[in-house]
């Protein structure tokens, strides 16, 4: 077995580490056709990734003008504990400011420790109810996906 099959994460480990990790780097290309790099804050949806953003941002105009990305999640400080996901993936932009805002609060109430189907405080509603307007949904649905968790390796290279 090569070691990029010992490495490689299974459907659930994928799904789990969805779950655990906190934020996505986003690559979008910019006007000048160079990768734009973002950190976003984001929650497991699908087979991907959803999130929000300013409609007016830079990663909003690459998206519109292009509706691909390539999305990375990693963590690990030393070879023998990286893990990661890198995925090619088509971005559906949602501008529909019922769904925008259901979006935000499943992503605000994600960030504060809620879970699914907690109640939403009516000041987080307000406030993403006052947010959405100005916000489009981001839908990120993979069509190429590779992982790598180097603690499978047990320590040797």
């Amino acid at each position: 077995m090569s070691r990029r099959d010992q490495i490689r994460m299974t459907e659930d480990e994928v799904r789990e580490y969805f779950d655990q990790q906190k934020v996505i780097n986003v690559a979008s290309i910019g006007p000048n056709g160079r990768p734009h790099l973002t950190p976003l804050w984001y929650y497991p949806y699908e087979s991907g990734v959803a999130t929000w953003t300013y409609a007016t941002s830079q990663k909003a105009k690459n998206l519109q003008r292009l509706p691909e990305a390539t999305v990375l999640l990693e963590d690990g400080d030393s070879y023998e504990k990286l893990r990661g996901i890198s995925m090619e993936a088509d971005v559906q932009l949602v501008e529909d400011t019922a769904e925008v805002t259901r979006m935000g609060i499943t992503l605000m109430q994600r960030y504060a420790g809620a879970k699914p189907g907690d109640p939403v405080p009516d000041q987080l509603r307000s406030f993403i109810e006052g947010q959405a307007p100005k916000r489009i949904g981001l839908v990120f649905r993979p069509t190429k996906l590779v992982s790598w968790d180097h603690t499978k390796l047990g320590g040797s290279y």
